[in-house]
């Protein structure tokens, strides 16, 4: 079944290449959340913001929150602004006009052009071409001389990630790279303002882990969106964590030159020991449930909200017999949605125990929204 159209704006968002992002789902979350009267949001698993963005410049007063330091940054950049955009172009254009140097990113992350192929010396494939790592180290180093006050360094620091992510070699992620340089590779690294807007709700952005943030605010609405860990049976832990996926981002924002490890060259803080969630563990417990999925029942537990909206892959280590048992001992089921990301379109409503069934099919995204007992 088609998805109705909508009787409401869906505002623009910007953000990074991503393969956790809801930028398809905005719409069918904003719809489940018109059903509430919330006007408090907390989106708990934030990533590149999107969803946060959109929700912002709805009107409803949102609490951004993510563990990456490069989610803050986007956070604080388009919750955070008081400022028009225009305002920050001189900063851009005196960031596009510094001049080139060879520094950490070049060392690690530079390639030749070698005739299309990005397989280096080293035998290494590599995630820009020398000329935008040797920009990307000079903008950087000129970020942090600036000095800048904290929501300016954000807007700087999401321009240059916009921009790198405009002309890297990846296929949406850093866990490995293209063989043959993308034709964006090619192209010159130019920042550009952020598609930044003029805050006007009293936002918070956080980055903290979720269980230690959930009982220090209180909101009308809490919109989860886990980074689930894989089901395949055959490959049981992940071995690349969303963590380690983006952990160049991670590198960019914080500009401290990491240990590194891998044909990658990821950091090693976000190594499988150091940068597992518990939501992608894929261990059962003592009493057969899955720990993810026990994740899942103690964060609705202890989340203070009246509505909790929860995304839900059918690729997730999460089983839909648990977490249908999960959401009907906490609270309300109050509506389901479902979308069949091959067609692209939501399938419909569900009812109380009706979407574990139609969870079996690969591809299938759920939303939930629960009001808790």
């Amino acid at each position: 079944m088609q998805q109705t159209p909508l009787s409401f704006h869906i505002p623009p968002t910007q953000s990074i290449k991503y393969i956790g992002s809801k930028l398809k789902l905005i719409p069918s979350i904003l719809k489940l959340i018109k059903k509430v009267n919330a006007k408090t949001i907390l989106d708990g698993f934030s990533g590149t913001t999107r969803v946060s963005q959109a929700l912002a410049k709805l009107g409803y007063t949102v609490i951004c929150n993510d563990v990456a330091p490069w989610s803050k940054v986007f956070g604080t950049c388009y919750l955070l602004n008081t400022q028009p955009k225009e305002a920050y172009q001189s900063l851009i254009d005196h960031l596009n006009a510094v001049q080139p140097v060879d520094g950490w990113f070049t060392e690690h992350y530079g390639g030749h052009a070698n005739g299309g192929c990005s397989i280096q010396a080293d035998g290494l494939k590599k995630p820009w071409q020398l000329h935008n790592t040797r920009k990307l180290d000079a903008v950087r180093q000129e970020i942090e001389t600036l000095n800048l006050a904290p929501v300016d360094k954000a807007v700087a620091l999401t321009s240059l990630l916009l921009a790198l992510d405009r002309v890297d070699n990846s296929l949406g992620h850093f866990s490995a790279y293209l063989k043959e340089w993308a034709p964006r590779a090619y192209k010159e690294l130019v920042l550009e303002v952020p598609e930044i807007f003029t805050s006007k709700g009293n936002h918070q952005v956080h980055q903290s882990d979720i269980f230690e943030l959930v009982p220090r605010v209180s909101v009308d609405l809490a919109y989860f969106d886990p980074p689930y860990g894989s089901n395949n049976e055959k490959m049981p832990p992940s071995r690349v964590r969303y963590a380690a996926y983006y952990h160049l981002w991670k590198s960019v924002v914080l500009f401290d030159k990491p240990d590194l490890f891998g044909k990658a060259k990821r950091r090693k803080d976000t190594s499988d020991p150091f940068a597992a969630s518990v939501f992608e563990e894929f261990r059962t417990d003592a009493t057969g449930h899955f720990i993810a999925v026990e994740a899942i029942a103690k964060l609705i537990r202890e989340t203070q909200a009246r509505w909790i909206l929860l995304s839900y892959s059918s690729g997730g280590r999460a089983t839909a017999e648990q977490l249908n048992e999960v959401m009907q001992n906490n609270g309300k089921l109050i509506n389901t949605l479902e979308l069949d990301y091959k067609k692209n379109v939501m399938a419909g409503m569900r009812w109380t125990d009706e979407w574990v069934n139609a969870a079996e099919k690969p591809n299938r995204e759920f939303l939930f929204l629960l009001e808790k007992g």
